[in-house]
């Protein structure tokens, strides 16, 4: 597959039709329209590669579930009750380390409650620890006119020891949930995560 069109859609290999709560809940046509959303050459911020990568992953295994659970939906893995079609990407910046990954979850009745629950994940999730020397605290910062609902996390500490930094965003429109981290070695910069939401919130909207 090239480098361009890898992007984990949900439910269109058979494989994967479990992560999506079976293949009965699914909506063909949402399946399609998400895989043209992620594929197609996005109008991020100068710096960005226009062209899609596979999902994102987290570079690290946080212990606590609450910051698994936020941290997944941007990877693709969004909570599956009510999903009817979910796709996830990513596309690499310029700054050393930067990367976004998006996350897309179309659910039938369900997208409010789940952002909720994943809101609250977020509050919940003050600190990331893992292996290797990596230790983020979580601050909560204020998030208007995005949506229908958003909120968004910034994640600052260090890495396998070495500096790091993650904003993750979660926003609803609709029925759809969603999911954004920006990441880098360096500094992330609040108003790039906000241009880099605007441009997602964009690509999304119908």
């Amino acid at each position: 597959m090239k480098r361009g069109t890898r992007i984990i859609v949900c439910g269109l290999l058979a494989g994967a039709l479990a992560g999506c709560g079976g293949a009965e809940g699914l909506d063909t046509a949402a399946l399609a329209q998400m895989r043209e959303i992620l594929s197609k050459e996005p109008r991020l911020p100068d710096g960005f590669s226009p062209r899609s990568e596979q999902a994102w992953q987290a570079p690290f295994s946080p212990a606590d579930h609450n910051c698994r659970a936020v941290l997944d939906a941007a990877g693709g893995r969004a909570p599956t009750q009510g999903l009817t079609a979910q796709a996830a990407a990513s596309y690499e910046g310029d700054e050393l380390g930067e990367q976004v990954g998006v996350g897309l979850a179309r659910y039938d009745g369900a997208a409010g409650t789940h952002m909720a629950e994943l809101s609250q994940a977020l509050k919940d999730c003050r600190e990331v620890r893992a292996e290797g020397g990596t230790h983020l605290t979580t601050t909560l910062v204020p998030l208007s006119d995005v949506g229908d609902e958003a909120v968004v996390g910034e994640l600052r500490g260090r890495l396998n020891g070495y500096p790091y930094a993650l904003d993750v965003v979660l926003a609803r429109s609709g029925d759809m949930l969603v999911s954004l981290v920006h990441t880098s070695m360096a500094e992330v910069e609040p108003q790039r995560t906000r241009q880099l939401l605007d441009a997602v919130m964009r690509m999304a909207s119908p």
